[in-house]
């Protein structure tokens, strides 16, 4: 056990960082911004290994998140002279390699951290083997233990590669109390702490969708759990910056790409439905009552394969007859393809309106997006072809863009193995190899039942109104399928959502998701549904399958649709 800070109660963890190009400037102000134990950073998406994937491809040395560099070359030692510890899975691809690289920073500033890593998640060469396919990167989710190692082998700073997102905090919280590997309410307690600040100003207001609420998004602080033995915690920020922490901006946190009410790690499952989260003082909110079972006996795998090659163009069509404008564009580029490639999408986007008062309102967008195996299909001889029609085509035709080549897209699936086939492996400050076994109890996941629903909103006046005037949304992607966590602030608006807000009003409001399964998970405590739609992203973020790759404003698209709400809501 190695105790963390001054408090053998409460540890004190603070985020700078919420994805690969956050904040360069939040590591400096969360050290000198108030007290912290431990400092952590997520810098890893299910994107992010792609790119790390292509710069590894250019450089066996590379593989990690670079911009870390940078701001350890300037915190360093504002770090070590606070005591606070750091830990990061910005290491990504190549943990060793990050290490080594901080010591050679250390040394250049004339520091001494100890600095330790935790390795094994990268099977990619093993992937083959192991039914996993051919892939440009193959990585296993690992979990706290070889941070919690690593921490009470004395070091200052861990890097690790791919471990989930949370484990970055759950690592210090089980070291400072001496948690064991069965204690799976605390851990529980501390994986929903992390999941709240991983993303950073998310929890203190960025991305909310009440945003107009929040005093000063300028620039939202980063937010910071205190963390206490039981696994509850207090989700703050530092006094004096912007944004604000509320039971909202933490439950949209909450309800960011979730998927049931069984949330599985390496280490706990989370039961997301037992949480229960309460608004203590100005920016402090408890979140409490989290329960724990024991993990899956699996391990997650993040694969990221090459797709193919992509290309688009995007035409610009201006005024009247949109729709016949667009089929002209469209038929012609088909006939002038004498290369086909193996897809082609077309989307018309009406931003278009009557009688517009500038040029740009009165234009639709038509986007012809194509892929394929062969980049010499998707290349100059397909945004040729389109440029081809400039002067033999619509009235006022034009692009947004000039013709380019294809481009290399990227396949991100999920996968799975045997916990006991993946190494795990801290290697601590002294260089001495430390394996973590995997956990010895587990637990194949399975749905929980729909809770009992509350009894129905009695019948009364409505009013057609945009569903946001009553509910927040937040909303994500998890490979090619999207979340939407849709909550309410009342327990009467509660009573009327899960009755109205239904999997086939979802396809009514949502028409793109119509055709597509849809499964609705209730979370009482949070007074929120959460609906999975499956295949709505295609094959992930880098197949850009639709204008919003992520799905970061599906929620938004939803709560500006219009259903009838009781009138005494929308007071």
């Amino acid at each position: 056990m190695a105790a963390l800070g001054d408090d053998p109660e409460l540890v004190r963890i603070g985020n700078c960082s919420g994805f690969y190009g956050d904040r360069l400037s939040a590591m400096r102000e969360m050290l000198e911004g108030g007290q912290l134990d431990v400092l952590t950073g997520d810098y890893l998406a299910e994107l992010t290994m792609l790119i790390l994937g292509r710069d590894r491809l250019k450089d066996p040395n590379l593989g990690y998140a670079k911009t870390f560099v940078r701001q350890l070359e300037d915190c360093m030692g504002l770090a070590l002279d606070q005591g606070v510890r750091i830990v990061t899975n910005a290491g990504g691809l190549n943990p060793a390699g990050l290490a080594d690289k901080l010591r050679e920073v250390a040394g250049k500033l004339g520091l001494h951290p100890k600095i330790a890593h935790v390795e094994g998640d990268d099977i990619t060469a093993r992937a083959g083997e192991l039914g996993l396919g051919n892939t440009l990167t193959a990585n296993a989710y690992l979990g706290a233990w070889g941070i919690v190692e690593c921490l009470n082998a004395g070091a200052d700073i861990v890097v690790t590669g791919r471990v989930t997102d949370a484990s970055v905090i759950v690592g210090p919280a089980a070291a400072h109390f001496g948690w064991g590997r069965t204690d799976y309410d605390a851990l529980a307690g501390a994986v929903v702490a992390g999941h709240i600040i991983e993303c950073g100003p998310q929890a203190t207001g960025g991305n909310f969708a009440f945003f107009t609420e929040i005093p000063d998004l300028t620039r939202p602080g980063f937010p910071i759990a205190e963390i206490r033995r039981d696994g509850s915690s207090v989700i703050t920020k530092h006094t004096g910056t912007g944004g604000a922490v509320t039971v909202d901006t933490v439950s949209a946190q909450l309800m960011y790409e979730i998927q049931g009410a069984r949330y599985a790690g390496p280490d706990v499952t989370t039961r997301l439905d037992t949480i229960t989260v309460t608004q203590q003082d100005t920016d402090r909110v408890l979140v409490s009552g989290v329960t724990g079972e024991a993990p899956p006996p699996q391990l997650k795998v993040s694969l990221n394969t090459l797709g193919g090659f992509r290309n688009e163009m995007e035409f610009i069509v201006t005024g009247l007859d949109i729709e016949a404008k667009a089929a002209l564009a469209r038929h012609q580029l088909d006939a002038g393809l004498t290369v086909r490639p193996a897809e082609i999408e077309w989307t018309l986007a009406r931003l278009d309106r009557p009688d517009a008062d500038t040029e740009e309102t009165a234009s639709a967008l038509l986007r012809c997006v194509v892929r394929d195996s062969d980049p010499k299909k998707v290349g100059r001889a397909f945004s040729a072809t389109a440029v081809e029609l400039a002067l033999a085509s619509y009235p006022g035709f034009t692009f947004t863009a000039p013709p380019g080549d294809g481009a290399p897209y990227g396949v991100f699936t999920a996968g799975y193995v045997d916990a006991a086939a993946v190494p795990h492996i801290a290697v601590l400050p002294d260089g001495t190899r430390a394996e973590i076994p995997p956990a010895s109890e587990t637990l194949a996941l399975a749905d929980v039942p729909e809770p009992a629903l509350p009894q129905a909103f009695p019948a009364g006046p409505t009013t057609r109104a945009p569903l946001g005037r009553v509910a927040l949304a937040r909303s994500g992607d998890k490979g090619g399928n999207a979340n939407i966590g849709v909550w309410v602030r009342t327990d009467d608006e509660f009573r009327w959502l899960v009755g109205a807000l239904t999997v086939d009003q979802l396809k009514v409001l949502l028409p793109e998701a119509a055709k597509l399964t849809v499964h609705r998970h209730v979370l009482p405590n949070l007074r929120a549904v959460n609906f999975i739609i499956e295949g709505l992203l295609g094959q992930g973020v880098a197949y850009q399958a639709r204008f919003d790759p992520q799905a970061k404003g599906l929620g938004e698209w939803l709560r500006a649709r219009y259903l009838d709400i009781p009138t005494e809501f929308l007071a």
